[in-house]
């Protein structure tokens, strides 16, 4: 891992939802090994925190990532400290805790917009510059739920994620033929161990109880090998792929859907 890591060494990666868990779990291993990170999250304080506890160069710029102007300020900053970016991680997010029919309107715009639109908007603002340049990684991090809706508790969040691995790819294709030296990830983590569920509309299980949850840092080692060795499609433990091609192959959806245990009578 460490010698594959040497590669970030120098690298401006940006990182949306660096104020916490997987974000700033990422910031902190990528800083050690070189990497100049611009650190964007809505809290200042906590944003500020782990700047402090990143090793290398650090750029901490507030943001609303739910707001086009700030993706492009957040870009203009990048640049303006470093002079170009060379990844941008598109990792902010947020839960919810919802059936399909006690979803609101309210509820829909607010996971379209953290989940989706959050990293359309930063695709689109970033885009550009790598094109320029020839070179770059945009990094979409999806979820599991967006493979597999096996959280039906999570259903807006599912469908969000669902619509970011289809813009993701959309991106990748378009890119494919005139832009080769930019690369287009979708990163799947599972459950991890950080206060996701604390933090979703309408509460939640305790995302650091639930079984199997993996540990954050081991995500953020994913992200990190990633960055360093760009490719198109990541999951963060070995057989989540499986699973996804397991269900898709399902002759009966409903059959295979039977054995989901992610529930909770909330």
């Amino acid at each position: 891992m460490s010698q594959t890591l040497t590669k970030l060494q120098d690298k401006v990666i940006v990182i949306t939802g660096a104020s916490g868990g997987i974000g700033a779990a990422a910031a902190r291993l990528v800083s050690a090994h070189g990497a100049k990170v611009v650190l964007a999250a809505r809290r200042a304080d906590a944003l500020r925190e782990v700047a402090a506890s990143c090793s290398g160069e650090t750029l901490a710029v507030v943001t609303d990532v739910t707001r086009r102007a700030d993706h492009e300020r957040l870009l203009a900053e990048a640049i303006a400290r470093f002079g170009h970016v060379d990844a941008w991680v598109n990792n902010a997010g947020r839960g919810i805790t919802r059936s399909v029919l006690q979803v609101t309107d309210a509820d829909l715009d607010e996971m379209m917009n953290v989940n989706m639109k959050s990293a359309l908007y930063g695709m689109q603002v970033v885009t550009p510059h790598f094109q320029t340049r020839g070179t770059g990684h945009v990094i979409n991090v999806s979820s599991m739920l967006g493979r597999i809706p096996m959280a039906p508790f999570r259903s807006a969040y599912c469908a969000a994620k669902h619509a970011l691995n289809a813009l993701t790819s959309c991106l990748r294709q378009d890119l494919a033929a005139t832009h080769p030296g930019i690369t287009v990830t979708t990163v799947s983590p599972g459950i991890v161990a950080t206060d996701f569920g604390n933090n979703s509309l309408g509460g939640g299980p305790d995302s650091r109880v639930l079984p199997h949850a993996q540990d954050v840092a081991e995500v953020a080692e994913v992200i990190a090998r990633t960055l360093a060795e760009p490719t198109a499609d990541v999951y963060t433990r070995p057989g989540m792929r499986d699973m996804a091609v397991k269900y898709f192959g399902a002759d009966d959806l409903a059959e295979a859907e039977k054995g989901f245990t992610l529930r909770t009578g909330r």
